[in-house]
């Protein structure tokens, strides 16, 4: 509360502009940046970005309407609509196994659709989501698939492309969008290319791979995506490998390399995917730590433009978003200029889920007005948030919140009531528990009670998730009223009901209530209060001020026992209503 009335007073005393400046470098160079294995900050970017936040960062709407009065437009009242779609993220191997070998597959998937959106908004058992994020379906020697061996095909404990293509004919069919996983920084070094390379100088591909002595390079250093030398040898040279000794990076400053992945991009499209997660989007010339600085970002995010074009040539609506696994949102920027419409939030993730850990607002509504603002400056108003609290890389919300529900539901409350893309990563719905190593963070998905019916997975025991499979499971949790799933059903049918919750920008609120998270959503069509409880105790809000008295209708609540009267709004333990 205190840090709120400060930097509002700030503001007040020194003027939008100088302000601006000084939340630039708050955000960009406060925060933590780099990667899980990777924390270091690029200060040069961030200082070559200063500054340029957009003017006009706290308005009152008093001098808002002043400046209408003079003809002029406040930039913080300007609505920057982000039109979004709940994505599901699929562990493909996890989800549902069609043919009894344990492993889960495409027509699997397919079969299971009906879970993830039926088509039918009548309907409200499943739960609505628009799209989905396939985890790697290609050709690979390892059960996750970031090792790729060909491009062009998919895994045959998968499927095939037959099924692929089914698969996306039916989500079609129900208003779900497909975007695939793209892993092209590295290959596998089983891929025929890279074993091509290494039999030597006079190989046609070893050019599309970066060897040190071909280039006068000592092959010493630390990796830019974790701790140790990424150089490693192969018929007395050295090969790049960024992220793992079986994982040789493509060589990017090869016309043919380009080339190639372009047509692979393009390839996917004209089968039907609606987009592409972008796999370790920073790391296409962020090999070492030594690399880090504005420069390589700026030659890394060339390419993304350069890759993003040739993709227009086939649909100019396909939906990039990037893994640039960075806190510094200048560290950012570049990418979603003309690049990418996303890039995946690990700052917020991590805001979130501090607030509901502690029971207590964070500045995150604050914090990410003013992120939001930056980026739409950077991306020239296209800018999409994709906003997750956990993925395929991290311990799971539920273990990391100690098995709690109501923090997992108000978890949920927050990341599907913020402006962007929203990203579930399978299992969260159900309360799924996992902890690393990767292997037990991708278990199987629970679908009943006993874990042992028709189309369960089994390829990996449910040792860390199956520690509460009783409750954890979409059997047991389906029809019951105050089940997580039923939280998460409800909060999409909000968001895909409500415009201002679906595609509206967000403006900060201060209701004067630590355990509070409160926050406006404004879309065209309409405009919305939030308000989240995110404590055990009931809490009363006053709307008395000039932000808050215009609201005066409950639209949506996830308790019964919400109550508004006389301009007092009460809101129970962990729960949250939304006001018109």
């Amino acid at each position: 509360m205190k840090l709120k009335k400060s930097r509002k007073a700030v503001i007040k005393l020194l003027g939008t502009g100088v302000t601006a400046a000084i939340l630039t470098g708050s955000l960009l160079a406060g925060c933590s940046g780099g990667e899980e294995k990777s924390e270091s900050v690029d200060k040069q970017t961030a200082q070559g970005t200063e500054g340029k936040q957009p003017e006009g960062l706290d308005k009152s709407k008093e001098q808002s309407a002043d400046m209408s009065e003079q003809g002029k437009t406040a930039k913080a009242d300007v609505i920057h609509e982000q039109p979004s779609t709940v994505y599901y993220e699929v562990f493909v191997r996890s989800f549902y196994d069609s043919n009894g070998d344990g492993i889960g597959d495409l027509k699997g998937l397919t079969e299971k659709l009906d879970y993830l959106n039926d088509g039918n908004p009548d309907t409200h058992d499943d739960l609505g989501v628009g799209g989905i994020w396939l985890m790697p379906v290609n050709p690979s020697p390892s059960y996750h698939g970031y090792d790729i061996t060909d491009y062009r095909n998919i895994n045959p404990d998968y499927g095939t492309l037959e099924d692929m293509k089914k698969l996306v004919e039916e989500a079609h069919k129900r208003g779900i969008k497909v975007i695939m996983d793209l892993v092209v920084n590295h290959t596998s070094v089983k891929h025929p290319w890279f074993i091509d390379a290494g039999k030597g100088p006079n190989s046609q591909y070893r050019n599309w791979y970066v060897w040190s002595e071909d280039e006068g390079k000592i092959p010493t250093g630390t990796s830019a995506a974790g701790s140790g030398n990424p150089w490693y040898e192969r018929g007395g040279t050295h090969y790049l490998g960024t992220f793992w000794e079986g994982m040789p990076d493509l060589n990017y400053d090869y016309p043919e390399v380009r080339k190639e992945i372009e047509d692979v991009g393009q390839f996917w499209l004209k089968l039907g995917v609606d987009g592409y997660r972008v796999d370790g989007a920073k790391h296409i010339y962020e090999n070492l730590q030594s690399d880090r600085g504005s420069a390589t970002t700026a030659k890394n995010a060339d390419w993304w433009q350069e890759f993003r074009n040739s993709l227009n040539a086939v649909n100019k609506d396909a939906y990039m978003v990037g893994e640039i696994w960075e806190k510094s949102a200048a560290a950012i920027a570049p990418y979603v200029d003309g690049a990418f419409d996303s890039a995946f939030d690990f700052s917020l993730a991590d805001n979130i889920m501090s607030a509901v850990k502690q029971e207590k607002d964070n500045n995150l509504g604050f914090t990410l007005e003013r992120t939001n603002q930056f980026y739409m400056e950077q991306s020239k108003n296209k800018f999409i948030d994709a906003i997750f609290l956990s993925n395929h890389d991290q311990d799971r919300i539920m273990s990391q919140l100690g098995n709690d529900w109501n923090h997992a539901k108000m978890a949920a409350a927050l990341l599907l009531t913020l402006p962007g893309n929203p990203f579930i990563y399978y299992g969260e719905e159900i309360g799924m528990q996992g902890k690393k190593p990767d292997e037990h963070i991708r278990e199987p998905f629970a679908w009943t009670k006993s874990g042992q019916d028709k189309g369960q997975t089994t390829w990996e025991k449910a040792s860390v998730s199956g520690a509460d499979l009783a409750n954890a499971n979409v059997e047991t949790q389906t029809g019951q009223e105050n089940s997580l799933i039923s939280a998460y059903r409800k909060l999409i049918e909000w968001r895909n009901e409500l415009p201002a919750l679906r595609n509206g920008d967000l403006k900060s609120v201060d209701t004067r209530n630590e355990a509070i998270i409160s926050f406006v959503r404004r879309s065209a069509q309409q405009t919305v209060l939030v308000l989240h409880n995110l404590s055990g105790q009931p809490q009363e809000i006053k709307l008395d001020s000039s932000d808050l008295s215009i609201f005066s209708q409950m639209v949506r609540n996830s308790s019964n026992t919400a109550t508004i009267h006389e301009n007092v709004v009460s809101i129970p333990a962990y729960s949250s209503i939304v006001l018109q």
